[in-house]
């Protein structure tokens, strides 16, 4: 087992527990198991678990934020894994400096400012986005332990075997009565014959040699994958960071707050809601905002806002 820290001072404000606890991934858990059942959803010291195919073998990586630095262990030299995987590397000032500002979104960042886009790998956040429909975040994450621990690779990890993700191939070969058993229910068949187009060779990497509203389309061709599921995978794996998930809470969001952007269907209120949110980042803004506004309650600002910038 290996260990470290990475120093955060030169990272610009950051902060893990909102990164991974903001239903951006379903790929990350908590070690005591409590995930989402603190009140704030944020500045917190747990230890958070995932699994890694980088740079080959695949990886465990266990990391907490603590006392200004992410201490992790690892199977592995974790530094430049958790440097992309949680976006260090992003200039968050200037993302927010690039961003409209309103009291609802200003009130968002101040909130829980450190939060991070995640960067997940595409297959995983693909089949997990698949699984996420009309379903509650603890199920979701139960779903890809089930998975992990049916199909994946068995890691040793000091006294505990964790296990990777399941690869493609490892997933096509899954029978659908067996993903069933598993509780995924009707994904069970869309998971499948995902799992089988990737390992056939269509790839959803290659979204990424696309524009942004063409890639949405590409990704739809994968079964189960509509729209949204589509945005998810190209802001939480694949680096589109002005994609806007309708999921919704953001369609309540539009509703109360940017009535004006609902166009009646998803392709012309998606791209109305990225452009009021500032086009370029629009995703890391709906992100503060979806976190924010799940917590806040009767604190939340009321009625239609308008843009001071």
């Amino acid at each position: 087992m290996e260990r470290g820290t990475l120093e955060l001072e030169n990272t610009g404000p950051f902060d893990l527990q909102s990164t991974v606890e903001s239903g951006q991934s379903y790929l990350w858990w908590r070690v005591d198991g409590n995930d989402y059942q603190d009140e704030t959803v944020y500045g917190g010291e747990s230890w958070y678990l995932t699994t890694t195919r980088e740079p080959e073998a695949p990886a465990v990586i266990r990391v907490r934020q603590h006392n200004g630095k992410l201490e992790w262990e690892s199977t592995v030299d974790a530094t430049p894994i958790l440097k992309k995987r949680l976006r260090l590397t992003d200039d968050l000032d200037g993302i927010r400096a690039k961003t409209p500002t309103d009291p609802l979104i200003e009130t968002a960042f101040e909130q829980y400012w450190g939060m991070r886009i995640v960067r997940d790998p595409t297959f995983p956040s693909l089949i997990s986005f698949i699984c996420s429909a009309q379903m509650h975040v603890t199920r979701i994450h139960e779903m890809q332990q089930a998975l992990r621990e049916t199909y994946g690779t068995p890691i040793s990890f000091g006294d505990s075997t964790y296990y990777a993700y399941p690869t493609p191939a490892q997933l096509a070969d899954a029978t659908e009565p067996e993903l069933r058993d598993l509780s995924l229910g009707y994904r069970a068949p869309y998971v499948k014959r995902t799992a089988e187009m990737v390992a056939d060779g269509t790839s959803p990497e290659t979204a990424r040699d696309r524009s942004y509203e063409e890639a949405r389309d590409y990704l739809t061709q994968f079964v189960g994958v509509g729209d949204k599921v589509a945005d998810c995978v190209l802001l939480f794996a694949l680096d589109f960071l002005e994609a806007v998930p309708l999921d919704t809470w953001i369609r309540k969001t539009i509703a109360e707050y940017y009535p004006g952007c609902d166009r009646g269907n998803y392709s012309e209120t998606s791209a109305a809601i990225r452009d009021r949110l500032g086009p370029t980042f629009a995703g890391y803004t709906q992100t503060y905002l979806f976190h924010y506004l799940r917590h806040a309650g009767e604190e939340a600002p009321k009625g239609p806002i308008q843009s001071t910038k």
